[in-house]
């Protein structure tokens, strides 16, 4: 129960970082003012501050890290449910399938008795012999 919330927890984590790594992104001003200056490069500046770069890099330094950390936190934890839910290593399920299968029920070969030599038990009924074919005229 622990381990799911806590799942729970750092996927609402992330989702947060990611929405705040997006915002950072796009508010940061191009060096060639291309398209950032169409989203108001400007009223960054105006409303931040002069040094709005500097701090706008800063910020996206600090989600991309938190964004990997809790990526990898992420995975850590979802690895740790599966393991607990699937028990079985895959060197443990080889060794336990095979102490678990059952043995191969094999049968035996009959072997042909060869023209020369009589059947080995021989039998009440015999088989008619059979009748030779007519010939054709």
């Amino acid at each position: 129960m622990f381990l799911q919330s806590s799942i729970y927890i750092v996927f609402a984590l992330l989702l947060i970082v990611s929405a705040l790594l997006l915002l950072v992104v796009l508010m940061q001003r191009p060096k060639q003012e291309g398209l950032g200056a169409a989203f108001g490069a400007q009223m960054t500046d105006q409303a931040f501050g002069a040094q709005t770069t500097d701090v706008l890099k800063k910020g996206t330094v600090f989600f991309g890290t938190l964004f990997m950390l809790l990526c990898f936190v992420l995975a850590v934890l979802m690895n740790a449910q599966y393991k607990r839910s699937h028990p079985t290593d895959l060197t443990e399920g080889k060794a336990s399938a095979a102490a678990t299968q059952q043995p191969e029920t094999t049968v035996p070969v009959q072997s042909v008795p060869q023209p020369d030599t009589p059947p080995a038990t021989p039998t009440s009924e015999s088989p008619e012999p059979a009748e030779a074919p007519a010939e054709a005229q």
